[in-house]
């Protein structure tokens, strides 16, 4: 006797797949930070190369984690709902077109480009500071490097710090010299990135290729658009967005746009190869 369809009854496996492993992931943050304290993002989100938490494996795992938790906001479930929403309502259709193998090899280059648009807009980002950076630790007196670091260090680190110059004042530049190689670690160590948002953002911009002309309900306003005019609008939006960089705005709009980029050069290149569809 059957009691319920199944909510991934007729869905193509990768895609099925690939939702599964995102909320398995989702749902093993939450366990593993309620219960040990243990942010999963730290280790298998995105860093950057240059960082000390950074592995190569993270320009791939970064793509299962989610937002979960802000203190101020608590769990966060949207991030995760949306990307997976979006894969399932536009990635099932490239799937039945292009099959489950070039499906999938599409979703990993789209998320690795991203992470790479993503990684090269972060280091100009950062690039500024680290340069401050390593000026105050050549060239600064030692009043200077400390007055920095009490300001800079996490309170644990300023407090480490403190004890230090005071149980050997005669080698405050010295100390003060590691501890501004710390503070750097610890500032790259703070950019992680996480999320699937690369590569949906390459899927939207196939489904707009391969499917131009089909008609989209948005929900605000709730107007019809054709899903070309609907990618190109987010895509100007991402632009701006990113080359604007609002106060407070932790989206990777530069991450959505590399997986657009990425996803527009490999259709084109399937295309020239004569497997386009």
């Amino acid at each position: 006797m059957s009691i319920g369809a199944s909510p991934f009854r007729g869905l193509p496996p990768v895609v099925k797949n690939l939702i599964i492993i995102n909320a398995l992931f989702y749902v093993a943050s939450l366990v593993l930070f309620g219960t040990f304290g243990l942010r999963i993002e730290q280790y298998l989100g995105l860093h950057l190369p240059t960082a000390e938490s950074f592995n190569p494996f993270q320009l791939i795992t970064y793509m299962f984690l989610h937002a979960y938790f802000s203190p101020s906001e608590g769990i966060i479930f949207f991030h995760l709902f949306f990307n997976m929403f979006a894969l399932f309502m536009f990635g099932r259709m490239l799937e039945t077109v292009w099959g489950p193998k070039r499906f999938l090899l599409y979703y990993f280059v789209t998320g690795i480009g991203a992470a790479l648009v993503h990684i090269l807009t972060q280091y100009i980002e950062v690039t500024p500071v680290l340069e401050a950076i390593t000026q105050d630790i050549n060239n600064a007196s030692p009043e200077a490097l400390k007055s920095f670091l009490n300001q800079a260090l996490p309170a644990g680190v300023n407090n480490e710090f403190s004890r230090m110059v005071n149980d050997n004042p005669e080698n405050l530049h010295a100390i003060a010299r590691e501890f501004m190689v710390r503070y750097r670690n610890l500032y790259l160590d703070s950019f992680v990135t996480v999320g699937a948002s690369g590569s949906v953002f390459g899927i939207l911009l196939a489904f707009g290729m391969l499917f131009p002309n089909t008609q989209l309900m948005l929900l605000f306003p709730p107007i019809p658009i054709k899903a070309k005019y609907f990618v190109i609008i987010y895509g100007v939006i991402e632009l701006f967005m990113g080359v604007r960089n609002f106060a407070m705005d932790n989206v990777a709009h530069w991450a959505h746009l590399g997986g657009m980029l990425f996803g527009f050069i490999l259709i084109k290149y399937w295309k020239n190869k004569g497997f386009y569809y």
